[in-house]
């Protein structure tokens, strides 16, 4: 047998309250995803469930999509160890100008446009307002590329608690997560996605919550917490000022984090099938009091963890080489009551399940409706049960090839450089490549073609020096302004988004001859009228 049963004798009360808990929880995403069977029966209900799904899923699926593991466990860790509590600021970036922001300019358009436009992907969504196959390519393309480490770094959350409560193989964990979560997605499609996302979404509300409040009681309450990291000598006055020790780096950061989900396609999606106008309002406020409470709070708990300093030395997690920030989390919770720590596990498998469903489902109908069936029907016509099938194929070789490169990661390339910094600059790639030109795509009727393709390269091609300097392969040392940019994948991945916004209309001015034709019907979809009551407008 790969797994050998502990002596019952022997098992600690975390794990008897932490598996019935797994078990019901596994029953209930498996179960949603065979009863939303019957959503999933075309290409339109399985990738955007119909275009009809209501504000308090699809607010929760752009939250639980937004918030995974990694954010909880590594970037809780590694942010709250550097600002202290200032990293809250990163959670109230994600809530204001992550989802509060982008509902707010990205969401009524985008729904709007791309039903208008008939697109059910990014890349569909550039081919159809730029009148250009090869952007579709190309789009498709940087989302293959770059989803896939994006989606094996997902796991990584799981192996400190997992190994620590259960003491079961890293690898065991991944391959438990990716088949039910590969089970729920086949099955159910985007419906059975946004259910689950929802009741993960409700287990991540408590569960941060209660962790909060176990590890302040646990350090004597709030005041005396922060009173206890402003005295240690690891910490000090600047760990819980306004800004923290380092207000350019917690700048970047929020940054990245908060405008970047604007350009990821797995996030722009949502808007895709939202229902109606009050959908949307209502999305909007639910989405942003969700990030709040889950980013703001992961983040504020990640401020107190040099309160565990001395825990982290005598683990060897502080060395030589640095610290391991993964272990901060799991640190913080070690000593916690065992149904807090349940609780926990949950909510960081929720989180995980919640993202990797998303990811897979946006990469395989992606590579399926952009270019696998467009290559099948210059032969034939593709029928939807067809297409449907196709991408269920895909989903399972998504998390098939995702799973493999985490296990081989924590085993075989364990020591690989350039597989953990494939993982760091996909984020910001994905944002680079896509944010400007979907932006200025649904709001200026001048974006060129020429335009489009520049966004693309700029934001992959910055991500992709960003890789080669970060396993040694290039240097810029000697230049002072590169090496700032490419200080880490944080920075360049801020710069790749930020320079897309002033490259696209420089471009689009300077290459109008590749201005795409209707644009005014296009555009026509903005302009059309509809009825509303008078409480709403006065006419």
């Amino acid at each position: 047998m790969f797994l050998s049963l502990p002596n019952v004798a022997a098992i600690s009360p975390t794990v008897m309250i932490s598996v019935p808990m797994l078990v019901c929880f596994f029953a209930l995403m498996i179960g949603v995803g065979f009863a939303c069977r019957k959503h999933a029966t075309n290409v339109d209900s399985f990738v955007l469930g119909g275009r009809s799904v209501g504000p308090w899923l699809t607010a929760f699926a752009f939250g639980t999509s937004y918030f995974s593991a990694v954010i909880f466990v590594g970037y809780a860790g590694q942010f709250g160890w550097n600002f202290g509590l200032a990293s809250t600021w990163i959670g109230l970036g994600n809530a204001f100008i992550g989802s509060l922001l982008a509902w707010s300019v990205l969401g009524r358009r985008t729904r709007v446009m791309t039903q208008h436009l008939g697109s059910k992907t990014m890349p569909d969504f550039f081919e159809k307002r730029y009148d250009s196959k090869k952007l579709k390519v190309i789009a498709s393309f940087i989302v293959f590329v770059f989803l896939i480490p994006y989606t094996a770094s997902l796991y990584n959350g799981l192996s400190s608690l997992f190994n620590n409560v259960f003491a079961i193989p890293y690898w065991a964990v991944v391959l438990i997560m990716a088949v039910l979560t590969g089970v729920y997605v086949i099955f159910g499609g985007y419906m059975a996605t946004a259910i689950n996302d929802f009741i993960q979404g409700i287990i991540m509300l408590v569960g941060i919550v209660a962790v909060i409040v176990a590890v302040l009681q646990q350090n004597g309450g709030f005041s005396a917490a922060v009173e206890a990291l402003n005295a240690s000598e690891q910490a000090g006055p600047e760990f819980t000022s306004l800004f923290g020790p380092n207000p350019i780096f917690l700048f970047f950061v929020v940054m990245l984090t908060s405008l970047g989900t604007w350009g990821l396609p797995q996030m722009v999606g949502k808007f895709y099938s939202i229902k109606d106008e009050g959908a949307i309002k209502k999305g909007t406020i639910i989405s942003t009091v969700f990030a709040i409470i889950v980013a703001g709070g992961c983040y504020f708990l990640g401020g107190f963890g040099k309160l565990y300093y001395s825990d982290m030395v005598d683990s060897g997690y502080v060395t030589e080489k640095g610290v391991l920030f993964d272990k901060v989390i799991p640190t913080m919770l070690s000593d916690l009551a065992p149904v807090i720590v349940a609780l926990i596990i949950v909510l960081v498998l929720a989180a995980s399940m919640s993202t990797l469903s998303s990811l897979v489902l946006t990469s395989s109908s992606t590579l399926t409706l952009d270019v696998v069936k467009p290559m099948a029907e210059r032969k034939a016509a593709m029928s939807e049960k067809r297409s449907v099938l196709v991408m269920r194929l895909f989903i399972v070789f998504f998390i098939a090839v995702s799973a493999a490169i985490a296990i081989l990661k924590d085993s075989i390339w364990k020591d690989s450089v350039f597989i953990a910094q494939m993982m760091g600059v996909s984020w910001g790639a994905l944002a680079g490549a896509f944010l400007a030109p979907f932006l200025y795509g649904l709001y200026w009727k001048k974006t060129t073609r020429a335009a489009v393709a520049a966004s693309f390269v700029f934001g992959t091609g910055l991500e992709l020096v960003q890789l080669c300097i970060s396993v040694g392969w290039l240097s810029v040392k000697d230049v002072p302004v590169l090496n700032f940019v490419f200080t880490n994948s944080l920075y360049s991945g801020v710069f790749a988004m930020l320079g897309g916004f002033i490259l696209v209309p420089i471009v689009s001015l300077l290459s109008k001859k590749t201005l795409p034709g209707n644009i005014e019907e296009k555009f026509a979809c903005y302009d059309k009228p509809v009825v509303t009551s008078q409480k709403t407008s006065l006419g």
